[in-house]
């Protein structure tokens, strides 16, 4: 079989070339800022929209092909019955006629009988000139009735065949719309599930960065929570929200923390009750060697018998923290410190 490039193939097809190369360039280019990051997303989001505009109208050819194929359906079943008709008006006029024959048979007309035996078929005898001048008017109407019978008969098949060729090209058609428009539809929701991820991403990444760079951290992003990883992700966003809040000695929150005054005011949101203190918050968690930490696990800083600081792991190099006095609470670096072990409850 000869396979066309369709419009609606040749059109998606570059415009997934075109969303592929913008895809690879962005995948593979370092982090830009937020203002290029957004550029780049109109762009694909345009080529995005394209590609839908080619799937509506793949999706109307489809429509319009059905709609045919209907049509095409209701012909082949009409001619179907008027084909059974007219075979039955020849069935009725060949008896009729066959009747007829034997009644001027009956009737000893010699002439007659020497026309039946010389005829080798019905259809020769029904030709026959001379059979036609014995019968009567009625009997030739009859005659004629049978080979316009035959005539339509013989019409309406060849009519009946290139229908039914048609509707099979039609159903050709329909079905390769229906594969280009599964392909497409796949396409696109691969590509739209890859966009968004996409724009989560780059939004997640210049949020942060903004609030690194407040910090003066300039180390690597934290990578995206796991919220089925062990331990209780679910702190990482409750943290967030006290962002900018003041560190205040003692402090407890909600307007102002220390450090294991934020963990234990965040892990009480989750029906978790610590006390406050780095040290005892550290005796009362289950220890984890700090290359096993998973996001919400809390990082110790100093010593196996005290611990002055403590901070909730964020993933990476990065935790989130109520540093000290004149500082608020903020995400903060992990390594060059002391921290020597996590805590996971």
């Amino acid at each position: 079989m000869t396979h066309h490039i369709t419009p609606v193939r040749a059109a998606a097809a570059a415009l997934f070339g075109t969303i592929a190369i913008l895809l690879v360039v962005a995948g593979a280019a370092p982090a830009t800022p937020v203002s290029e990051a957004k550029e780049r997303l109109s762009v694909v989001r345009e080529r995005l929209n394209a590609v839908y505009t080619e799937s509506e109208t793949a999706v109307e050819a489809f429509n319009q092909a059905a709609g045919q194929l209907e049509t095409v359906e209701q012909q082949i079943e009409e001619n179907q019955r008027q084909l059974e008709s007219a075979m039955r008006n020849l069935e009725s006029a060949n008896e009729q006629l066959k009747l007829r024959a034997e009644s001027i048979y009956k009737s000893r007309d010699v002439g007659i009988v020497d026309v039946l035996f010389e005829a080798d078929t019905f259809d020769e005898l029904v030709t026959q000139m001379d059979l036609m001048e014995r019968l009567g008017n009625s009997d030739v109407d009859t005659v004629h009735a049978i080979a316009a019978y035959r005539r339509d008969i013989k019409d309406r098949r060849v009519k009946l065949k290139a229908d039914e060729q048609a509707a099979a090209r039609l159903l050709e058609e329909r079905e390769a719309h229906k594969n280009e428009l599964i392909a497409l539809k796949t396409k696109l929701e691969r590509l739209t599930k890859r966009l968004k991820a996409q724009i989560k991403r780059l939004k997640r990444e210049a949020r942060l960065r903004a609030q690194l760079a407040l910090t003066g951290y300039s180390g690597p992003l934290p990578p995206p929570v796991d919220p089925n990883s062990p331990g209780h992700p679910e702190i990482i966003e409750i943290a967030k929200r006290y962002f900018g809040v003041p560190y205040v000695w003692g402090g407890a929150g909600p307007s102002g923390f220390d450090c294991s005054g934020l963990t234990m005011y965040c892990y009480a949101q989750i029906g978790i009750h610590m006390y406050h203190g780095a040290t005892v918050q550290q005796q009362q968690s289950t220890p984890v060697a700090l290359s096993d930490m998973r996001p919400g696990d809390l990082v110790f800083f100093g010593n196996a018998s005290f611990s002055h600081h403590v901070g909730i792991y964020a993933g990476g190099d990065v935790v989130i923290e109520a540093p000290h006095t004149g500082d608020v609470v903020r995400y903060g670096p992990l390594n060059g410190r002391s921290a020597w072990i996590g805590g996971r409850f």
